[in-house]
């Protein structure tokens, strides 16, 4: 499996970035390429390890990650995205913004740094689409059934795919203005240029995949219009009731749910024009973020770029430790102190904060209050946190970002005529085929499982596939258990 000694041989070299004094000034990705002899090199540190943590641990797709990493090391790049392209519909999506839990779980990284995975499946993509090799794969038959696909994020784009390709008839309904879902409006464009989504939607075109952007489900169309006109559904609508904050002063004028903010500026780099009314920009304001995960960072890196005088983002628990966590051992994803790209380009990280309250003047967001926690973690119990009498301070702040995750899918129109029933997390409950309380409706990605990665979404929205051709095809009868979350 690639260089037997290649891990001994060679030293793990990351991707350069865009200098920070010059990535501020806009919204082009911030990450680069290693070159081509580089990237054999890295391969080459995939070591025979004999079982794959990478792949059958750290993976949700299960990526045949030391194949086409053998692959790439003896030079042989189309085999290399065949093998990529078999479990992934979408390696130019998870290359970019994917956190990569193979790259902990890979062996090396017990006590070495691990092989550049990430990094390496995105380069056999990007070649793919340079050489040309990435073509549509359309269905030798059609089968006259007809799937609808409510959302188009990851696991919709790739359930539509994967469903088109069976030979079925698939229309993916949008309810923005376009096409992508979190890949399009919640993710900035210096992380995924929005014509990587572009090109793939060419490409399912040509499959036979009909988009169609600005239809909300269960409003615009009806749930019964759906069920009549359509064979079966599946439903890929995210998790999109976001975490709210409630305290007062919440609806003062300066306070937002991260996407509000992520979607707005998506649209101002696409072209579209804000009104003045609608604006929400960051030009010379202090900016507190409340949430320390991604989108938070996401949040950080929008607001540098539009100007922002300060930037604070508020954590509520503790800082992790910065190389390695006992209570998060190998090959699990190690909860540790992490810095993003935004980090990098100025921002104060506070850790242990609660906000308490938000107060303005006139109705405009002034100063968001806070206080210290401190956290305990009694035995055999849930951690606690309390307050530190005394601790309690003011941030001036013009803007807040609410980014503290999200619930559940939105319980709107769609879901509530369909009448699928809900787990107890209030996410779609699901049999083993993703199929929902319903005949011939299912659900995939974030809307059954929860918040939770792109490359997750992907494989869920492959499964639920499946689980809809295996339906359409009377291949097997659905259960009729369902699997709910506890």
């Amino acid at each position: 499996m690639a260089k037997p000694t290649g891990f001994l041989d060679y030293a793990r070299k990351n991707p350069p970035k865009r200098k920070v004094k010059d990535r501020v000034k806009d919204f082009r990705e911030i990450e680069q390429r290693l070159g081509q002899a580089e990237l054999e090199i890295q391969a080459a540190r995939c070591m025979d390890c004999g079982v794959p943590s990478c792949h059958a641990y750290g993976c949700p797709l299960s990526n045949l990650i030391p194949d086409w990493n053998d692959m790439i090391y003896k030079k042989q790049w189309r085999k290399a995205l065949d093998l990529l392209h078999a479990t992934n519909n979408f390696p130019e999506f998870t290359g970019r913004v994917c956190p990569a839990p193979c790259e902990p779980a890979c062996t090396l990284a017990i006590n070495q740094d691990p092989v550049t995975i990430r990094q390496i499946e995105l380069q056999i993509v990007e070649r793919g689409w340079e050489q040309g090799w990435i073509q549509p794969q359309k269905p030798e038959k059609k089968t006259g059934k007809k799937v609808a696909i409510v959302g188009s994020g990851p696991a919709g784009m790739a359930a539509a795919q994967q469903l088109a390709r069976a030979g079925h008839a698939v229309t993916l309904f949008e309810k923005a203005d376009r096409i992508g879902g979190y890949l399009r409006y919640g993710i900035p464009d210096y992380k995924l240029e929005k014509s990587v989504i572009d090109r793939r939607m060419a490409q399912m075109r040509d499959e036979g995949v009909v988009f169609k952007a600005g239809t909300n489900a269960g409003k615009t169309i009806k749930a019964d219009t759906l069920k009549k006109n359509f064979d079966a559904i599946l439903i890929t609508i995210g998790a999109g009731e976001p975490r709210d904050l409630p305290v007062s002063g919440r609806n003062l004028k300066g306070v937002h749910f991260a996407l509000e903010f992520l979607t707005q500026q998506n649209k101002r780099t696409a072209g579209d024009k804000i009104s003045v009314k609608q604006m929400i920009h960051a030009k010379g304001k202090h900016v507190v973020v409340v949430g320390g995960g991604d989108t938070g960072a996401d949040c950080i890196g929008t607001s540098i770029r539009q100007g922002a005088k300060k930037v604070i983002q508020l954590e509520l628990l503790s800082q992790p430790p910065k190389n390695s966590n006992p209570a998060t051992p190998w090959p699990a994803w190690p909860v540790i102190h992490r810095i993003a790209t935004s980090h990098e380009e100025g921002c104060d990280r506070m850790w242990d904060i609660q906000t308490k309250s938000l107060e303005g003047d006139k109705g405009q967001l002034k100063v968001l209050k806070a206080a210290k926690l401190k956290w305990t973690f009694p035995e055999n119990n849930r951690p606690a946190c309390e307050e530190i009498s005394g601790s309690g301070f003011d941030l001036k702040a013009d803007l807040v970002f609410l980014a503290m995750g999200f619930i559940h899918p939105e319980h709107g129109a769609l879901v509530k005529d369909l009448k699928v029933k809900l787990d107890g997390r209030g996410n779609i409950a699901v049999d083993d085929i993703l199929m929902t309380s319903q005949k011939g409706v299912f659900a995939a990605g974030d809307a059954e499982t929860g918040a939770s990665l792109v490359v997750r979404a992907i494989n869920r929205g492959r499964l639920a596939a499946a689980g809809v051709d295996a339906y359409l095809s009377k291949l097997r009868k659905p259960v009729k258990k369902l699997k709910t979350k506890k």
